[in-house]
């Protein structure tokens, strides 16, 4: 089983940038695929953004492709999310999953972290 923690969320206007980590313990890291996922107020989760275990594939929403870019080092055992020009609507609980396949999540959840964006 693989634990998950996020981190780097916060509040920032409109047009700024985050960075969220996702900090990943017990198991190799390299085996899967991982993402992140987004969750706003009344929505369903989301798919945001995808990397295959060895980072030579990623994929992204519509919604934040060109603002978003995920990356993971494998040395580290984390998965990140550099967020710019933030807009209001990417205001979420954001989680990474442990284990993506075809953008779609079948593993662990960490407790998310919540990204706030003001006009």
């Amino acid at each position: 089983q693989v634990q998950l923690v996020e981190s780097g969320g916060g509040l920032v206007q409109a047009g700024g940038s985050l960075r969220l980590s996702c900090a990943a313990s017990g198991r190799t890291f390299s085996t899967y695929g991982m993402g992140w996922f987004r969750q706003a107020p009344g929505k369903e989760r989301e798919f945001v953004a995808s990397i295959s275990k060895s980072g030579g594939t990623m994929y992204y929403a519509d919604s934040v492709k060109g603002r978003c870019t995920i990356s993971r080092d494998n040395a580290k055992n984390t998965v990140y999310l550099q967020m710019n020009s933030l807009k209001p609507e990417d205001t979420a609980v954001y989680y990474c999953n442990s284990h993506v396949i075809s953008n779609t999540p079948f593993g662990s959840w960490g407790q998310g972290t919540q990204v706030t964006v003001s006009s």
